[in-house]
């Protein structure tokens, strides 16, 4: 039952409607939604800061007066009445999923698009938002940062290390710490901060996962916040007792929307949407709100420039010149290389990099299989660092969440009743479609798994007959060649691109991939795709190790905005993404819509 609110200049308070939704994973979460009586189609999503809840927006939502806004604020899992362990989340980044998950279940089930909404976040709030936008590249109009929590100060001494080898040391058991936050400390408004120290839904404690892991996105944010192109509003307090004020300057300073604001509001302390004075904060918002909507169209539209990658372009170009003689990461990568090309070989995973290359077949289906071998216990113990780097885990999980989508998109084509046709353009040793469909026992269900090495080809054919997947066939096929898309028949309806477009620097293959892609498959069918939007060991990788050809492999990361424009290009949708716990790879479902213009019918 939804309830008519009514907007009036006395009205003191204002009574949202209260619901629920479902994560993924079962999570219920509670989310309170302040819809006008007349029909709206524009939406301001509000993130609470850390520890709280929606309740506490309620002040904020009457004092905002968009009365022909619908404004919806969710409690996170594990705040308010939503589930979970008080304070706790898997992990930052899931938090980024379920507002991801969150913003969908809102355009879907209150018929309001993507593109017409507004997101607002508040400190750790305003982190998830940023992480969210960075990530899954969400077409929103705009985003307000409120004191986002890009540096918690922690006024113990070395208490983040400390932390991190506590964590080091009990692995996977959650473990908890209490804020140190009172009212007092937040805001100078004493009735507010009675109100905070009161208030029993408050969760005092936070995981130390999460807070290891939100320190981790904040600097991957201030890293490759150029990545970002959605228009910003940006508010700090300048007497913050809690965050940072630099790290919010250094990210709003490499921020890289067109459109972007920053104010901070002198002697206030870290909850400015309560604070004493806080007209001028509102009117902030209302402004910088009202403005997004008036606009015509999101401004990631007109940024043709960055959609095109000159972010990540210009780190390509770097990457592939030569350092400079006497630099000094030139001598530290050298001798990274000298320790992998000796000692390193008693490692089999190295060894196997220096001879087929580490972005080959070979090398990928030893990162799955992820057991450690060499010579001697020496080599066995280099084996399982060289797994256990982040890139590699990177990979595993990437595996991982292209069969989850796989799976969705096998599911949704059996809905319709047709039987499963599959290509991958790319597929190394197919691995991940051979595991998905050996897992599914999928009899209806044919794929034509394409790749440009023989020798991936004939690995692949092994691998299936030792798995005894029947209706799977390899061929050799350039992915980049359109005429090799033409003769396919019966046409595929899931479409799998993965690992391939990071290894070439122009889009104008990647479009070549994706156009032949779109004049192949059926209508309403599936593309899966993956993309590398952050890489923390993208430069060591191009200066030590060397790819399948025997050059440097030098990456080119694509934010995934421009990825996703790629995609769009080509005529699909994109339903939704998966990223990893770092942000390294990301793997995307999308269903064909309109067919290239000259393209085959």
């Amino acid at each position: 039952m939804i309830n008519i609110l009514t907007y009036d200049e006395t009205t003191t308070d204002i009574t949202p409607d209260e619901h629920a939704m479902t994560l993924e994973d079962g999570t219920e979460l509670f989310y309170r939604a302040w819809i006008p009586r007349e029909p709206v189609r524009k939406a301001l999503v509000i993130f609470h800061r850390g520890h709280e809840h929606s309740g506490r927006l309620k002040d904020v939502v009457r004092d905002l007066r968009l009365r022909d806004v619908a404004i919806f604020a969710w409690d996170a899992r594990g705040h308010g009445y939503s589930e979970g362990p008080r304070g706790y989340a898997p992990s930052f980044s899931c938090t980024a999923r379920d507002a991801d998950e969150f913003i969908r279940h809102i355009s879907h089930t209150h018929g309001i698009q993507i593109e017409d909404m507004v997101v607002l976040g508040h400190s750790v709030g305003a982190v998830t938002v940023a992480l969210w936008i960075h990530d899954y590249a969400p077409r929103v109009r705009a985003m307000v940062l409120v004191t986002p929590a890009l540096r918690v100060k922690l006024y113990v001494p070395f208490a983040k290390t400390a932390l991190r080898v506590m964590q080091s040391i009990l692995g996977k058991r959650r473990m908890f710490v209490s804020s140190y936050v009172k009212g007092h400390l937040l805001t100078h408004d004493p009735e507010q901060a009675r109100r905070y120290d009161e208030d029993p839904l408050i969760s005092r404690r936070i995981a130390v996962n999460v807070l290891l892991d939100l320190q981790d996105a904040a600097r991957r944010l201030i890293a490759d916040a150029g990545a970002i192109q959605t228009p910003a509003l940006v508010l700090a307090g300048g007497a913050d007792w809690v965050v940072d004020l630099r790290d919010e300057r250094e990210f709003f300073d490499r921020l890289g929307s067109r459109v972007k604001r920053m104010h901070v509001f002198e002697g206030m302390y870290h909850d400015i949407l309560h604070e004493k004075d806080r007209r001028g904060v509102v009117n902030e918002i209302r402004v910088f709100v009202r403005g997004a909507f008036a606009r015509e169209q999101a401004a990631q539209e007109t940024n043709r420039d960055a959609n095109e990658g000159a972010h990540t372009k210009d780190e390509y170009r770097r990457l592939s010149a030569p350092l400079a003689v006497f630099a000094p990461k030139r001598l530290m990568f050298a001798m990274q290389r000298a320790f992998m090309k000796s000692t390193g070989r008693l490692s089999d995973g190295i060894r196997l990099g220096w001879r087929r290359g580490f972005d080959s077949g070979s090398s990928l289906e030893y990162v799955y299989e992820n057991r450690a071998r060499g010579k001697m216990l020496i080599g066995k113990i280099i084996d399982r660092a060289y797994l256990n780097s982040v890139g590699w885990a990177g990979i595993r999980r990437r595996k991982v969440n292209i069969e989850k989508l796989l799976r969705e998109a096998i599911e949704r084509v059996n809905e319709s009743g047709e039987p499963v046709r599959i290509l991958d353009v790319a597929t190394g040793q197919g691995r991940y479609v051979l595991d998905t469909l050996a897992s599914l026992n999928c009899r209806k269900a044919t794929a034509l798994l394409r790749d440009y090495e023989q020798a991936n080809v004939d690995a692949g054919n092994a691998i299936a007959a030792r798995l005894g997947i029947q209706g799977v066939r390899f061929e050799r096929a350039d992915a980049f060649d359109e005429a090799s898309y033409d003769s396919l028949d019966p046409r595929p309806n899931i479409a799998i691109v993965s690992g391939l477009f990071e290894l070439f620097g122009d889009n104008a293959l990647a479009r070549r991939c994706l156009e032949g892609i779109a004049n192949a498959i059926e209508e309403h069918g599936y593309i899966i795709y993956t993309g590398q939007p952050w890489h923390p060991q993208i430069e060591m990788i191009a200066r030590v190790l060397t790819n399948r050809d025997g050059k440097p492999w030098v990456m080119r990361r694509r934010t995934q905005i421009e990825l996703d424009d790629l995609v769009r290009e080509a005529g699909f949708e994109k339903i939704k993404t998966r990223v990893d716990k770092r942000g390294i790879f990301s793997v995307s479902l999308a269903r064909f819509v309109v067919r290239p213009s000259g393209g085959s019918s």
